[in-house]
C-alpha cells in the first residue's frame, strides 16, 4: 500500500531482498518452531503503517464549525507484523487501543478523514488502496468482532452461501456451506434459522463459516471469542488453529493473552497505537526471553505470575 492513500501506483513484487532462510530475527519478529517461509516470502507483510484522523478542534470560541482549526490525530504509529504461512500470530492489547483499527487498514477500510501511510504486501506481491479491496472476501477474510455483522432478516445459510461471491453456482455455494456447517457442528436446520434463533458460540462459527466460503489463505479474526464462556472461545480458537495447520494464516486479535497463548504460535504485542514485539509464544514461558519491558510487565501480570505486572495497565490488555 503506497504512502498516502490518494497515490495508487500498480501493485509490485515486493521489495526485500533479505533472505528468509537464514536468522531467527528478521522484520521485527523472531520465529517460532513452525514458521513457514513459502516462496521465499511471508504470507502477509506490514511494513511501517501508520493512520491518522484529521479532526476538528473541539470547545468554544474557535470561530464556528467551518472556520475551526484541525488537528491530527495519530492512532496507530509506524506499526510492524507479519504472519506466515501455517501459523496463527495474536496481536495482544488493550481494549479500545486500536487493534480494530489495523484490522480495517488491511481490508483497505478508511474513513474519508483518515490519513495512512505504510506498505503492505499480501503472498509476495505489494498491495495498493485499491487492491485491498478486491482481496477482501476473496483470498483475505475477515471474521467481524460482533456477531450483529449478521443480517438479522435473513437466514443464516442464504447468508453465509452469499459469501461466495458469485464464483459458484448456487448449488456449489449451497454444497459448500453445507460442508462447512457439518465441519463445523452446525446441523442442516441452522441454515434455516435467522441470527437471533442462535447461541452464542453457534453465531460465532457462523461467522467463521462465511469468512471461509471463498477459500481464503488468509484469516483476520477480529475478537471472535466475547461473550462466549471458557470451554466455547477455546473451541472457536481451535477452528482458526485447524484452518492455519491446513495451510492458511491466521492473525487473531484479542486482550485475552491467556488464550492467544493456547493457539497461537507468535505474538505481537500490542501498545499506544503499534507493535512492540512481536515473537514466538515460547518467549511467554521466561520474561528473560522477551525483548520489551512492556511484553515483560504483561508476562508478570498473567495470574500464574501473580498479577505483578511492573507497568501501568499491563495486567489489563
Amino acid at each position: 500500500m503506497s504512502v498516502d492513500r490518494t497515490k495508487d501506483a500498480p501493485a509490485k513484487a515486493a521489495l526485500h531482498s533479505e533472505e528468509h532462510t537464514g536468522g531467527e530475527f528478521h522484520h521485527h519478529h523472531s520465529h517460532s518452531a513452525t514458521s513457514q517461509h513459502a516462496s521465499s516470502h511471508h504470507l502477509l507483510q506490514v511494513e511501517g503503517l501508520s493512520v491518522a484522523f484529521q479532526m476538528y478542534e473541539e470547545g468554544e470560541g474557535l470561530g464556528g464549525f467551518f472556520r475551526a482549526a484541525q488537528r491530527t490525530v495519530p492512532v496507530i504509529q509506524d506499526l510492524s507484523i507479519s504472519v506466515h504461512v501455517g501459523e496463527v500470530v495474536a496481536v495482544v492489547g488493550a481494549s479500545g487501543s486500536g487493534k480494530t483499527l489495523l484490522a480495517d487498514a488491511l481490508f483497505g477500510l478508511f474513513e474519508p478523514n483518515a490519513w495512512v501511510s505504510g506498505t503492505i504486501w499480501f503472498d509476495g506481491v505489494e498491495q495498493t488502496a485499491e487492491s485491498l479491496v478486491r482481496l477482501r472476501g476473496n483470498r483475505m477474510a475477515l471474521i467481524p468482532q460482533s456477531v450483529a455483522a449478521l443480517d438479522p432478516l435473513m437466514r443464516v445459510g442464504k447468508q453465509v452461501q452469499g459469501f461466495a461471491k458469485g464464483k459458484e453456482s448456487r448449488q456449489e455455494s449451497r454444497a459448500r456451506q453445507e460442508e462447512l456447517f457439518a465441519r463445523y457442528g452446525l446441523g442442516p436446520e441452522v441454515a434455516r434459522m435467522y441470527p437471533h434463533e442462535l447461541s452464542g458460540g453457534m453465531a460465532r462459527r457462523v461467522l467463521l463459516c462465511c469468512a471461509l466460503m471463498s477459500r481464503p489463505k488468509l484469516i483476520v479474526a477480529d475478537e471472535p471469542t466475547p461473550g462466549l464462556d471458557t470451554a466455547l472461545a477455546v473451541r472457536a480458537l481451535a477452528d482458526l488453529r485447524a484452518f492455519a495447520d491446513e495451510g492458511g494464516g491466521v492473525m487473531l486479535i484479542t486482550h485475552d493473552l491467556d488464550l492467544a497463548l493456547q493457539v497461537a504460535d507468535r505474538i505481537a504485542v500490542f501498545k499506544d497505537g503499534t507493535v512492540v514485539e512481536e515473537t514466538s509464544v515460547v518467549s511467554f514461558t521466561d520474561p528473560a526471553l522477551l525483548r520489551h519491558p512492556f511484553s515483560q510487565a504483561l508476562w508478570h501480570g498473567m495470574p500464574e505470575h501473580g498479577f505483578e505486572g511492573g507497568e501501568e495497565g499491563a495486567s489489563h490488555a
